[in-house]
């Protein structure tokens, strides 16, 4: 979603390289740019107006002048400025949680997930149960959305598939009981935290705020948050400060950040709610939620790229015992075309190409010409075409062979033949770099 804005500021950082020397006057040409990519990019005109000051500022004064490397100092202040504006940095230790971690410390923990209705609260449930679970915590769902129709069947699925226990709420119990007794089931089973899916409505009214309130008096959470369509733009904003002002919010998730949304919301939220972004979905998977980290996500915009997201999602969909696997197999160079079809499906799983790409320093720059998505379909097709012994030992792939994989992957013979020569390059050029890297002393490969 921040691919408008990225591409925009990227090409103002481009002309502040090409000056050997800052001036006052380059700098307010800069900043007007800026200004000007963000307001195309929906943010709050007063965030952006504040912002821009606090840059400029900063980058008209020593800092700036007495660096040998003017135009990277400028580009330092935004990172900075702009990873303050979308809230505090991590405190030490906090990996792999929001910069303002969730507040889990009571037996159990309550979250309430409030929103409007279509905000996606239910999928963010089942996403954030899957989350907590998988930082090795017991949780219970509750269904509280009785008005819309199969709110509490979909919950039910979510919780099928991401292994986490659902509230029962046979009997027809009005929203207010179901919590009441599912927090007390839960406390009684000793479990960790308790997830609330509240209901929505289309619009904030004063039914729908006097429920929540009444909710949180009597269950008192740990969390209320608010779940936010990013897709929404400013309009966002103005429901975050509404929930905010009427019934008290502690935190944001952004949902649909994997959408085609100007990336508004995500840059103004807190500046106007004094709210922290948590969490933001990035997909329709049950594992799409991510902790909103905001040095990083103020990175990839700059197209700074995130490596080290990139590596936790390695670390956690590559077992350590696979990882040590591939580094044997490159370290001798005996890498198959079974690797690479275990390490397309991988791709996969982390989003795709295309999404990896952005998290890689100067990445933005590359998407377009390395990310086809259909040449990679077309790789697996072929791959998948062959027997496991061919996919072992590509050198028992005669012309006959290579015919029956075309007509099997529906691609031609050429392409098959040109997958099998770059994949003999790639090997090469994995067995030479191991062997560089040892004769250097250099250090220890691995696929992270």
């Amino acid at each position: 979603m921040f691919e408008g804005i990225s591409g925009k500021l990227q090409s103002v950082f481009k002309k502040l390289r090409g000056r050997g020397k800052l001036t006052e006057a380059n700098i307010n040409d800069a900043m007007r740019e800026v200004k000007l990519a963000l307001l195309e990019a929906d943010v709050n005109y007063l965030v952006v107006k504040d912002f821009v000051e606090a840059v400029r500022q900063r980058a008209i004064g020593r800092e700036v002048a007495g660096s040998l490397l003017p135009a990277q100092q400028v580009i330092k202040i935004v990172h900075e400025e702009m990873a303050k504006l979308m809230g505090p940095a991590p405190l030490a230790g906090e990996t792999g949680t929001a910069g303002t971690q969730l507040n889990i410390d009571g037996k159990p923990s309550v979250i309430m997930l409030v929103g409007l209705q279509g905000c996606g609260k239910t999928t963010t449930c089942g996403k954030l149960a899957f989350f907590l679970k998988n930082k090795g915590l017991t949780v219970l769902m509750i269904p509280a959305d009785t008005r819309r129709p199969a709110a509490g069947e979909q919950l039910e699925v979510l919780g099928r598939e991401v292994g986490v226990p659902v509230y029962s709420t046979a009997g027809g119990k009005n929203p207010l009981q179901i919590v009441e007794d599912g927090v007390r089931e839960a406390r009684e089973r000793g479990l960790d935290a308790v997830l609330i899916d509240t209901g929505g409505r289309l619009h904030i009214d004063d039914e729908l705020m006097n429920e929540l309130a009444e909710m949180r008096e009597m269950v008192s959470p740990q969390e209320v948050l608010l779940v936010i369509d990013a897709m929404t733009g400013q309009d966002a904003v103005k429901e975050a400060s509404e929930f905010e002002g009427r019934l008290g919010v502690d935190g944001v998730i952004l949902t649909k950040l994997d959408g085609d949304a100007r990336g508004g919301a995500a840059l103004s939220v807190r500046k106007v709610t004094g709210k922290p972004v948590k969490f933001v979905g990035v997909g329709e998977r049950t594992d799409a939620l991510e902790a909103f980290l905001p040095d990083r996500i103020a990175s990839r915009i700059l197209g700074m790229g995130d490596v080290l997201s990139l590596v936790e999602k390695v670390e956690t969909l590559v077992a350590e015992e696979e990882r040590v696997k591939w580094e044997k197999k490159a370290a001798k160079g005996d890498f198959s075309l079974e690797d690479l079809l275990a390490q397309l499906q991988l791709t996969k799983k982390m989003g795709g190409l295309s999404e990896l790409v952005q998290m890689i320093p100067g990445g933005a720059n590359l998407a377009g010409a390395v990310t086809d998505e259909r040449k990679l379909c077309r790789v697996e097709a072929i791959i998948r075409s062959m027997t496991v012994e061919e996919r072992k030992h590509v050198g028992v792939i005669d012309g006959s062979r290579r015919r029956r994989i075309a007509d099997g992957s529906g691609t031609s013979v050429q392409e098959v033949n040109a997958l099998l020569k770059q994949f003999g390059q790639m090997r090469k050029f994995i067995k030479n770099f191991r062997k560089k890297d040892l004769m250097r002393g250099g250090f220890k490969w691995q696929l992270s």
